[in-house]
């Protein structure tokens, strides 16, 4: 199919993590068709990891739950946004439109405005407004990624790079260089970054993917006392009392960024990062993505499905194989009756391990 001149819409209301999952899909679509316009539909939170990406042409950042945010701040507000809203992506005449939302409001919406192709997956019969569609129960056994790069299909376009990517300006790089400066790291020294928490996509469920805050400040004594490690903590700014444990607990203090960085900058101190320790969750995603080593700690989640997305060996995931693991399956996350023991069991030694090796 020709696309030379045409422009693509990708819709993924999601997080971090899923939005970075269509980068693969992104790269394919512009290596073969490098005249086409890429728009992207996201929520408001991820727009500025979009944003870095030259690759993307235009970002839409209001998604359904933003929507809902807004009408319970006014009911005018919200319907003055959505009103916006569709008139910006109508304003651009989208030929072609991936929608990894498996939600039918978002293709609907994409129909009634004029999106003729409409590319995307059949979950629980909510494809129904997809001209082509995949049938879809759950995302099991290999990556998402392999799932998003699927739709591909329908345009007869080959995949050749399916790594992730994101990208950081010039700018962000000096902001957090200088930040992490006035923190007292200077350029040679072994940079540790930790993100104790699991991001903001879980919302209230997040604690079920923490690996415990003193193992954390365990694991970071360590590095700091035997490496000689500069430790910086990471995190939104509900994981602030997380992170607040972990700085208590440390005689070597770490730099405590907890909330302070935002997405704009985020990436960018990862990027000055020599590793990476982390639960499951966005910055984890991001640092695969910028090629910084990570050591990861899965409990409900499998790794298989939503792990580290990448062909090297500098990704580590630890984890405790008991019968019960993984107990988040098709996006649905079982009542745990264990006390977490699935990522309680995790031991210090088996992460700090892991980064030792792979830092030497």
């Amino acid at each position: 199919m020709i696309l030379k001149g045409k422009k693509i819409l990708v819709i993924n209301p999601f997080g971090i993590g899923d939005v970075l999952f269509t980068t693969p899909v992104i790269k394919a679509l512009k290596q073969q068709y490098p005249d086409a316009f890429i728009g992207y539909w996201s929520n408001l939170r991820v727009k500025p990891i979009l944003e870095s990406n030259s690759q993307i042409n235009k970002v839409f950042a209001l998604s359904r739950g933003d929507l809902k945010k807004l009408y319970q701040e006014s009911f005018f507000k919200g319907i003055w946004s959505a009103i916006k809203l569709v008139g910006q992506i109508k304003k651009e005449h989208f030929d072609i439109c991936f929608d990894f939302s498996l939600n039918h409001r978002y293709s609907l919406l994409a129909k009634l405005i004029g999106i003729r192709q409409r590319i995307g997956f059949n979950y629980k019969g909510r494809g129904r407004f997809l001209t082509k569609r995949i049938d879809l129960t759950g995302y099991q056994e290999k990556h998402v990624v392999e799932y998003y790069l699927e739709l591909l299909k329908f345009l007869d376009i080959p995949v050749v790079d399916k790594s992730l990517y994101l990208g950081v300006s010039e700018e962000s790089q000096q902001k957090a260089q200088d930040m992490l400066a006035q923190g007292g790291i200077e350029e040679n020294d072994l940079v540790i970054g930790i993100a104790p928490g699991a991001g903001g996509s879980w919302g209230k469920d997040a604690s079920y993917k923490h690996w415990p805050a003193l193992k954390f400040a365990q694991v970071a004594e360590r590095l700091a006392t035997e490496l000689k490690a500069k430790i910086v903590i990471l995190g939104d700014e509900s994981e602030q009392k997380i992170a607040e444990v972990i700085a208590h607990v440390l005689r070597n203090k770490p730099i405590d960024l907890t909330g302070k960085t935002g997405l704009e900058i985020l990436p960018a101190v990862i990027k000055n990062c020599n590793l990476l320790i982390t639960n499951d969750g966005g910055p984890m995603h991001m640092a695969v993505a910028l090629g910084v080593k990570t050591v990861s700690v899965f409990g409900p989640v499998s790794e298989v499905v939503y792990g580290p997305f990448s062909s090297s060996n500098e990704h580590v995931v630890l984890k405790s194989d008991i019968s019960c693991r993984p107990c988040y399956n098709n996006f649905r996350l079982a009542a745990c009756d264990k006390d977490r023991e699935c990522l309680k069991s995790v031991s210090v030694d088996a992460v700090f391990e892991a980064s030792r090796k792979l830092l030497n």
